[in-house]
């Protein structure tokens, strides 16, 4: 008989958690997940759900206004936004009742706690009971998902004002009138898009000199010309001193390369980061090593205590949920079934939801040169894929790195309508090994949005020609035809 109560705890039922948990108990390991409020977690109730049901929604406003792109006629759309805040909140409650509900795990076997969890040794967890009371359990192999929260900068003035944060944002029921936001990362971004299209006048203030720090640089100046059309407002170089209230409006004071401006809004939020929810956790009792970034693990997000592991945003690593429900995959693999599963972080996709949507994929063109991998850059604008002509929309370009010789890609970048759609096909070929030149035979159909990605792995084939190629099958074959002008390096056939 076991020392222990439980195969598996759970700490955490958001991405991460629910996976551990659904995995623990596929295999035949006696579950607990223990949750301090809902299931679901951030993705579903103040991150990727929320979010996009707003985007889409100011998607459909902007349609209405841009009509006449269409052939049809431009209106002002009627937006009540506590109805638009509905209908946020309805998506987000179907998509808890389908994949969230306690009784879904509950049904596999997985006893669901709800209460406040903390370690009192490296196997034992106590739990301080939602409704009321204690209870103290165990377990052979602990799984910490508690998840991250937004990241408050400390910023003079700014305890004295409201603000927003992604967990408060999506029970406004007044559409802000002005939107101040203090963050050029993908949640700053993606609201600006969402406010600006809903109606609110809208300006990011970043300290750095561009949004998007973490993408390639090239990409990010498209979108964020296409935000500027849109009437997104952006204060970049901005150092910011203080907030304060004035004539009743939020004042945002900044310095912009010794120039001061005050910025004011109705509204303000704050989008510049996460951090991970670990002081709650009691994580010295259980010996577990943990930073200002999140706890600490290695690539099979296992901790310095060999049978407890952490995963999701609480590490601090990738705060995406596929990477949640991916690292949570690797950590229960490692643990309940002994196989060395680890991350390859060569082939983790992301994607900003905007309107065009930026991904990536794999290595960075910049980590590629860094390096010192020999490789190529082929390019492909979307104004030459005919479904982005067909469905109006033609910003857009395709970067893919790769080698020259072989064709192996090491990474690629889209900005464009369904660059997260695009992006798939590119993650699963570095993944496994597919070269350009397999994307490149692939058939795929016309006229889709995947099309636009083997025509990209076509320039492979197009940039590996050469005068002196086609002179000697010319030669050889006796063809009459024109030699191709080969003197431009970025020409796209």
């Amino acid at each position: 008989m076991s020392e222990f109560e439980f195969d598996s705890i759970v700490i955490g039922g958001g991405a991460a958690g629910l996976t551990a948990s659904g995995i623990s108990a596929n295999v035949g390991a006696k579950t607990m997940m223990i949750e301090r409020h809902r299931l679901g977690g951030d993705c579903t109730w103040t991150g990727c759900v929320p979010s996009k049901v707003l985007l889409k929604a100011g998607k459909v406003a902007r349609n209405i206004r841009e009509a006449s792109k269409f052939g049809l006629i431009d209106d002002e759309p009627k937006i009540n936004f506590e109805k638009v805040i509905e209908h946020v909140h309805k998506i987000r409650q179907e998509v808890y009742e389908e994949a969230d509900d306690p009784k879904i795990y509950e049904d596999q076997h997985i006893e669901v706690v709800f209460g406040e969890a903390r370690f009192r040794d490296k196997h034992t967890i106590e739990i301080d009971l939602e409704e009321g009371g204690k209870r103290t359990v165990s377990s052979k192999y602990i799984f910490i998902a508690s998840g991250a929260r937004a990241a408050v900068p400390p910023i003079n003035g700014l305890d004295k004002v409201e603000y927003l944060t992604n967990e408060s944002l999506f029970e406004v029921n007044n559409l802000p009138e002005e939107l101040v936001i203090i963050g050029g990362g993908p949640i700053g971004i993606e609201m600006s898009q969402a406010f600006t299209n809903l109606g609110s006048k809208v300006t990011v203030i970043d300290m750095a000199d561009r949004i998007m720090q973490n993408d390639d640089e090239e990409l990010v100046e498209i979108l964020m010309a296409e935000l500027q059309g849109q009437g997104v407002n952006f204060e970049l170089n901005a150092t910011i001193k203080e907030v304060s209230k004035e004539d009743g409006k939020t004042s945002v004071e900044v310095d912009k390369e010794g120039s001061i401006k005050k910025i004011k809004g109705t509204h303000l939020l704050i989008a510049t980061g996460r951090i991970p929810n670990t002081e709650q956790l009691d994580l010295e009792k259980a010996g577990v090593y943990s930073d200002k970034k999140g706890i600490r693990v290695n690539n099979s997000c296992q901790t310095n205590v060999s049978h407890i592991y952490a995963i999701g945003d609480v590490n601090g690593r990738y705060q995406f949920t596929h990477m949640s429900e991916h690292t949570a995959k690797v950590a229960t693999t490692r643990a309940l079934l002994k196989i060395p599963m680890k991350i390859d972080e060569k082939h983790v996709p992301w994607v900003t939801f905007t309107d065009p949507e930026l991904a990536h994929v794999g290595q960075t063109e910049e980590q590629l040169k860094i390096s010192g991998t020999s490789f190529e850059v082929y390019r492909f604008p979307y104004s030459k894929i005919d479904r982005a002509l067909t469905d109006n929309e033609p910003a857009g370009l395709i970067k893919l790195f790769a080698n020259k010789l072989t064709g192996k890609l090491y990474g690629a970048t889209v900005v464009g309508a369904h660059a997260g759609e695009l992006i798939s096909e590119y993650a699963v070929a570095i993944k496994n090994g597919v070269s350009l030149r397999n994307l490149a035979d692939t058939i795929h159909p016309y006229p889709s949005w995947g099309l636009g990605a083997r025509r990209a792995a076509d320039q492979w084939y197009i940039k590996n020609q050469s005068e002196w190629s086609v002179k000697l099958i010319k030669k050889v074959f006796g063809y009459r035809g024109k030699i191709p002008d080969f003197s431009d390096p970025d020409r796209v056939v």
